[in-house]
Order: C-alpha cells, then sequence, then structure tokens
C-alpha cells in the first residue's frame, strides 16, 4: 500500500489486487474499477474491515473464474478515517484521478457528503448500510442493498415499535435520544413518527454530541421521565456508552433498544455480553435464520479464518453477507447491461430481481428494496462476556418479522444477569 495526500488529510489508498497478479497477468482486457472509501481507522473501522475483507473474497471468486464480461476486477479503495469530511476529495480523487468505473459507498454518515460527487459525475452508487439517504437526494441511479425496503426513517424502527405496541399491558410513553449524527438522528425522526402513530407519550425526546464518553447524565436523563419504552439511534461507541450506563444504573425500562449499530458486532457483543439481555435491537442476519440462507454458510467459511487471522470481527454475520450481496448485484448489473454505461446499469437494476447469497433482491423506484426484511432480535440467556455464545441461536431471538420469528418478546426488560 503506498500513502497519498488529499487535501491536508492522509489516507491511505491501496489498489487492492493489482493486474498483475490476477490469474498470473494472462488477461486480454484491461481491469474493471471499483472505487470506494471504507472507514479502515477511527469509529467505524470494526465495520468497515468487515466490509473490505468481504469484498477482496469476492473479488477473489469472481476473479478465479474469469472476471466480468472477461475483465478482472480491480478494487481501489481509501480509508477515510470514519470522518465524513474525508469523504468528498476521496471520492473526488477516485473519479478524476483514479478514473474507476464503478462507486462503492457504505454507512448513512459517509454516504451523504459522497453522493453530490457521484451525482456530478453521473454515476450509478451501489449503497451499503445507509438509512434513508434516497429520501433527500432522490438519485434515479442510486441502489441500497440493505433490506431497510421503502420506507425510508420508518424502516428502522417500526418493527420495534410493532412489537412494542404487541405486548399486554400495552406501553404508554416513550423516551427517543440519539446521537447529533446523520444516521441517528434519521433513526429518531422515523422512531418519532412510529410513537406519534402509535399514540405513545413522547417524555423524553434529545440528542447527544457524538463525541460523548459518559453516558450517565444521557440515562439519568431519560430515567428521570420514567419512560416505558426507550428508543436509541447509535452508532458503535455510544452503543456500548448507552448499555453500560443503563446496567450501571440498574436503569430498567419495559423495552430498551432501538437502531443501535454495533449490537451485531461479535467484538462489541463480546464485550457486553450479559449485560445485552433483553436489549432488542436490529439485525441483517444471525445464527436463528441460517437455515432460511444456506448460501451465506459458504461465505462465512472463507471469511472466518481470514478475519481471524486478520484480528477483525472473526463471526462476521452482520457484514459480510450483505457486503458479498452488494459485489454479486454490482456484477449481474454489468453483465446484464453488458458493459459499464451508467444508464444502462441503472435501468437494468431497476427492472432485475437479483439472485444473491441473502435471497432475492428487488429494488423499488427510490433504488432501496421493494419490500423490507429488517430482523428485531432480543438477546437472552447471555452469561458473562465472549463472543463463542452468539453463534449459539438462541443468543439473538427474532421477534419480527413473523416470517422469521424464533420467539416471543420478554417483557418487561430484566436484569442484565439472569
Amino acid at each position: 500500500m503506498t500513502r497519498n495526500h488529499i487535501g491536508r488529510r492522509s489516507v491511505i489508498a491501496g489498489a487492492v489486487g493489482s493486474v498483475a497478479s490476477l490469474q498470473g497477468g494472462a488477461w486480454a482486457a484491461d481491469p474493471i474499477k471499483i472505487g470506494f472509501s471504507l472507514p479502515q481507522t477511527g469509529g467505524l473501522a470494526s465495520i468497515g474491515l468487515q466490509a473490505l475483507l468481504t469484498m477482496q473474497i469476492w473479488m477473489d471468486d469472481v476473479n478465479a473464474k474469469g472476471g466480468v464480461l472477461g475483465r478482472p476486477v480491480q478494487l481501489v479503495t481509501y480509508d477515510d478515517q470514519s470522518n465524513p469530511a474525508n469523504v468528498p476529495r476521496i471520492y473526488t480523487k477516485l473519479l478524476d484521478v483514479d478514473k474507476v468505473d464503478l462507486l462503492v459507498t457504505n454507512g448513512t454518515n459517509l454516504t451523504v457528503p459522497a453522493m453530490p460527487i457521484a451525482m456530478q459525475h453521473g454515476k450509478v452508487v451501489f449503497c451499503m448500510l445507509a438509512l434513508a439517504i434516497n429520501d433527500k437526494f432522490k438519485y434515479p441511479r442510486f441502489f441500497q442493498t440493505m433490506p431497510y425496503g421503502p420506507k425510508g426513517k420508518d424502516s428502522i424502527s417500526e418493527g420495534f415499535f410493532e412489537i412494542a405496541m404487541g405486548m399486554n399491558p400495552k406501553p404508554t410513553t416513550v423516551a427517543l435520544v440519539g446521537a447529533d449524527a446523520e444516521f441517528a438522528k434519521n433513526a429518531v425522526d422515523g422512531a418519532r413518527e412510529q410513537a406519534k402513530k402509535a399514540g405513545l407519550k413522547i417524555v423524553y425526546d434529545r440528542t447527544y454530541p457524538p463525541s460523548t464518553v459518559d453516558f450517565g447524565p444521557v440515562i439519568r436523563g431519560i430515567a428521570g421521565s420514567n419512560p416505558d419504552i426507550v428508543y436509541v439511534g447509535s452508532y458503535p461507541v455510544d452503543t456500548v456508552g448507552m448499555i453500560r450506563a443503563a446496567r450501571e444504573l440498574n436503569f430498567k425500562a419495559k423495552l430498551f433498544g432501538g437502531g443501535m449499530v454495533g449490537t451485531q458486532a461479535a467484538t462489541l457483543k463480546g464485550d457486553l455480553g450479559e449485560m445485552l439481555n433483553d436489549v432488542v435491537s436490529y439485525e441483517l442476519y444471525c445464527p436463528a435464520v441460517a437455515s432460511k440462507f444456506p448460501n451465506v454458510d459458504a461465505v462465512l467459511k472463507k471469511y472466518q479464518p481470514r478475519a481471524k487471522e486478520k484480528g477483525i470481527d472473526p463471526q462476521g454475520y452482520y457484514v459480510p453477507p450483505f457486503t458479498y450481496a452488494t459485489m454479486e448485484v454490482l456484477q449481474q448489473a454489468v453483465t446484464g447491461a453488458n458493459g459499464l454505461d451508467q444508464d444502462k446499469i441503472a435501468k437494468y437494476m431497476h427492472a432485475t430481481t437479483f439472485k444473491t447469497v441473502v435471497g432475492d433482491i428487488k429494488f423499488g423506484p427510490d433504488g432501496e428494496w421493494d419490500h423490507p426484511r429488517m430482523l428485531w432480535v432480543q438477546f437472552r440467556g447471555l452469561k458473562g462476556q465472549g463472543m463463542d455464545q452468539f453463534a449459539d441461536p438462541a443468543a439473538e431471538v427474532v421477534l419480527n418479522p413473523p416470517e422469521y420469528k424464533t420467539g416471543n418478546l420478554h417483557y418487561p426488560m430484566g436484569p442484565a444477569k439472569q
């Protein structure tokens, strides 16, 4: 890897898999270059490093079979350091200097600043793990490969409130809290609408700075409003802080959870351990639904040993399945459009149902899935700390949607040690 300087920021740049290394260099055509930034350092690195490794695995798989349209695939990536301010310069360099053919983005906070650059260049955007991006941009060449569905901000809260309102007695009050950042604000905005639809009284509704490290005052403020349920919109570091503070202060809402990024990562799960008991959060994939998606296992078998060697999330239930599916969609779109014409690729994507390791993906007019498939889970039976226990399907009970349900909500929330 070489070190490049973009503006005042230093970013790590790497063409992952050079043409010379692909199949011994025996290619008759130039590579198809796929450009993207990923958080390889900073607060979101645990997610970015998983995505990068999975994309490398996909690249190796594709190139071993002859590439795409007879051309090798090459990944060109930069570390955005989990900082949205770095993103515009990276995508400008990818397009104007590196001359990449296709773009991938990752994460809500990091996709928003990339969108104007992609739109100016007329590029199709293959987007991962970003919430309600196209509600703002309404860009016809945007495609989100996560299963949020067409409901925008509501998609990361609707299932949570459906679960809550199915309880007896029904809750009557709710506290809403989230970071003052793009994803969390979108998540809490959606939760606010869901709360109003459910007829819940909102007794607490605040944000906290993304730099917050002490969440005790936040939890005390919530506890002072005495809510039945608490909905949190957070990123990994603050997710851990919120859960730890709630347990340390013995705060017991009847239902606690929400759009909490981080509860899906094995390393964070292992660190929190039994503190997660009875917390309700979302998942994209977990062992409880493995039988529904048998093709994911082949991806995880390639990912897990390599992840262990690299010291990153060794289970890979959250990021790798849908990252691999994103790249499958990209491959099928380029093949179906018979080239790299961005207009033809976009039209093909709007008209096609894609076959992936996570099942069929069909895009709606807004570039989101034409139907949602978010999993809402409750953590159960955890003892102490450690990652291995999360490989047990019983550790995460799927509560919603009904077709994937594996159990009922434990309500009200109990103590950490059960």
